[in-house]
């Protein structure tokens, strides 16, 4: 039996905007109606949480030219200085709700840390994100904290990256985190892309300030890849002057080949080497090489 497609009608709108809440990285698409919004606007939308307070990042586009499947909900008003004023209490509402929970967490031994708290604009609810290496029973700390609080409370467990993109720092690079300023999803990063750039593998080097394998080794990646088609395998044989080398490492950057053998290695330029051993007469002879004994 065939899947019925599901056709989104996002028709009721004329334009879209993009849409940041409290300084995140990732900016949101709205529907609206002939309303005349600029960059950096304060707004009041609908989300899946609630209705929250957002700032306009980018101007209204065309319906016509939106081309995600997902659906938009709506931008519900400009935002007034009541909204903001109550977004402003909000934010130091949720601090005093994150150190309550804190120590309700800690009063039921719970093993949970608490990274952020954040109420929606209209205040009916509250929703905590945490980390969390195993499921939390929190049953009871929900009876608690609406006793407290007397609002809806959501429990939101995040991973680590996720914790390092709420938090932010700085990288190994001196800037900011890619994951707290620009980087929207996380893609699955595995040792092998490392190996494919010939990284020494040392975990504690190449993990980022979640303890997982650092976004950016996906960055080079595929330029990488396509570097190395040129390049020999490591193992193969060849011969200069009837004596026998195997190819011992390469070297992208520095586009050389080291050839190893009995009595120490050669370098070769990557040009050299592909004249030399990928041409159908081969000129073993060719001395434009530089040798180095063992």
């Amino acid at each position: 039996m065939e899947k019925e497609e599901i056709v989104i009608d996002n028709s009721n709108y004329t334009h879209y905007v993009g849409v940041k809440f409290n300084l995140g990285a990732k900016a949101y698409f709205f529907g609206i109606n002939n309303i005349e919004l600029n960059i950096g606007d304060k707004v009041v939308v609908e989300t899946a949480r609630g209705t929250e307070l957002g700032e306009i990042v980018m101007q209204p586009i065309e319906i016509a030219k939106y081309k995600s499947q997902l659906g938009l909900k709506p931008v519900i008003r400009i935002a007034t200085d009541t909204d903001v004023k109550l977004h402003e209490n909000n934010l130091n509402d949720a601090k005093t709700a994150l150190s309550i929970c804190e120590q309700e967490v800690a009063n039921l031994k719970l093993d949970m840390h608490l990274i952020s708290s954040e109420y929606t604009l209209d205040k009916t609810k509250v929703i905590f994100s945490y980390v969390a290496d195993d499921r939390v029973d929190f049953r009871e700390l929900l009876k608690v904290l609406a006793y407290k609080l007397h609002t809806r409370i959501e429990l939101r467990q995040v991973g680590p990256r996720d914790k390092a993109k709420m938090i932010g720092g700085l990288g190994m690079c001196g800037l900011p985190l890619c994951c707290s300023t620009f980087l929207n999803e996380f893609d699955g990063i595995s040792i092998n892309r490392a190996k494919n750039q010939m990284l020494a593998i040392n975990i504690p080097k190449l993990s980022g300030h979640c303890g997982k394998l650092m976004c950016c080794l996906k960055y080079e990646d595929d330029a990488y890849t396509d570097l190395k088609k040129n390049y020999p395998e490591i193992g193969k044989e060849v011969f200069i002057d009837k004596v026998r080398h195997k190819v011992g490492a390469i070297n992208v950057i520095s586009g050389t080949v080291r050839l190893d053998n009995d009595e120490g290695f050669v370098f070769l330029s990557i040009d050299d080497y592909n004249k030399q051993f990928n041409q159908p007469h081969q000129n073993n002879n060719n001395k434009k090489f530089r040798h180095e004994a063992k």
